[in-house]
């Protein structure tokens, strides 16, 4: 058995967690289906394949938690976050552009459903989701943006800018798109509870057991462990932007994002009253992005990123609670109670894939800072491919798997683009 070991890093839903998961499962022979990755990904996968029937196991390299669905901040937005869907449809044409919108708009639904399905204890809000525009140009564009959304039939609407300023106690905002089906998690208890799902379901989830290597074997795959070799006659590589063993099939054709994220200490109900009437989490169209939303004891989470690697942890934790306090004119600046990061992974199209491994293996990733409610839908999609024996037709983008050139270089193209991103902010400030 696979004993397990503390985790890498203290963050606040490591603190606040309420479901705890530890490996219980030897490493098989064989199985159905083998997953790498034990994230929202590859345990919504999971699941959906041990509802069919499969035997899985879920191989994953550390504890749950450990990679970007456990260090996030537990927004569930069901949307891109730098696609349109009119830009979408002029990609991928109306049929397959139209079933991908319809995918990931209705993410979020997904979410909740499963939550009430599985009985998962994981904080879960759905009040909807506010992004408030900065500029004119802004408003104007996700006005334009709300009524593609709803010409599709989902829940979007713009909201004026007396509507936005009472949602947000913010001035600066000309409105703002609302997403009635967006919310917040937990989400290490979500991803906690995904895991114990899948094990009711028949499947194994086991912990702290990285995979080195995969390779074909006729109709079939081994993989291979520290602890042992896994025969399956199905793989799903859900490891997001991790290059490490196998994980460096999928994640150097990404480009890796860095994002810290902080959580203050309980702020007063006046406030909360103030800021997030309807406790609706936000996201704001600004280049440099300004997010908050409240966990259940009404903890600010709010987060950003670095232009500069060095000291990020402790600079970013400070500067984004100033923030906080700057824009939301709190009356003083809230003490930090934890800062963490993760990494998230971006496709130079913005939009999620599907890649084929070989025979009965397919790999999912691309969720561009949707990683909760595009997730959901990402893990059915790959389940489904598994299931049909074929990755074409499906409504994510099958594509084939190519290395971004220097790969090694994309930080300091991050870098580089966050530093334009702050002065294109401010000259749209000083502009206006």
């Amino acid at each position: 058995m696979t004993m397990p070991k503390a985790p890498n890093q203290d963050t606040l839903w490591r603190r606040t967690a309420r479901t705890p998961f530890v490996t219980s499962a030897d490493l098989p022979d064989r199985a159905d289906v083998v997953i790498v990755g034990g994230g929202f990904t590859g345990l919504t996968a999971a699941r959906h394949l041990a509802r069919a029937g499969k035997s899985v196991v879920v191989l994953e390299r550390a504890a749950l938690g450990e990679g970007a669905s456990g260090q996030n901040a537990g927004f569930v937005v069901p949307n891109f976050a730098l696609m349109d869907p009119p830009a979408v449809i002029a990609k991928l044409g109306e049929d397959r552009g139209g079933a991908l919108l319809d995918l990931v708009s209705t993410g979020a639904d997904a979410i909740y459903q499963t939550i009430r399905d599985e009985g998962i204890t994981c904080d879960a809000e759905q009040p909807g989701w506010l992004n408030p525009a900065a500029t004119p140009a802004a408003a104007q564009l996700l006005r334009q943006r709300a009524d593609h959304w709803r010409a599709r039939g989902r829940p979007v609407r713009f909201l004026e800018k007396e509507e936005i300023r009472q949602q947000t106690g913010m001035a600066i905002y000309e409105g703002a798109l609302l997403d009635e089906s967006g919310g917040t998690l937990h989400p290490l208890d979500y991803l906690t509870g995904l895991a114990l799902a899948v094990e009711r379901h028949g499947g194994k989830v086991i912990e702290h057991t990285p995979v080195t290597a995969t390779r074909q074997d006729g109709d079939g795959w081994v993989v291979t462990t520290p602890a042992g070799q896994l025969r399956a006659g199905a793989l799903l590589l859900c490891t997001n932007a991790f290059t490490e063993g196998a994980a460096g099939k999928l994640g150097r054709t990404t480009v890796p994002l860095r994002v810290y994220q902080v959580a203050t200490k309980p702020i007063d109900a006046a406030t909360v009253a103030r800021i997030s009437p309807d406790r609706r989490p936000v996201g704001d169209t600004r280049k440099n992005l300004f997010t908050y939303r409240l966990d259940r004891d009404n903890r600010l989470i709010s987060g950003g990123m670095a232009a500069l690697p060095w000291g990020a942890k402790a600079r970013l934790g400070t500067a984004i609670v100033a923030r906080l306090a700057q824009e939301l004119s709190l009356p003083e600046v809230p003490e930090t109670e934890v800062v963490w990061t993760g990494v998230a992974a971006l496709t130079p199209d913005f939009l999620p894939r599907l890649h084929s491994l070989g025979r009965n293996g397919y790999a999912g990733i691309g969720c561009n800072g949707r990683g909760i409610a595009l997730t959901a839908q990402l893990g059915r999609t790959l389940a489904d491919a598994v299931l049909a024996g074929s990755a074409e037709g499906l409504p994510i983008p099958h594509r084939t798997a190519r290395r971004i050139p220097l790969h090694g270089l994309t930080p300091v193209a991050a870098s580089a683009g966050l530093i334009k991103a702050r002065l294109t902010d401010a000259f749209s400030s000083s502009k206006d």
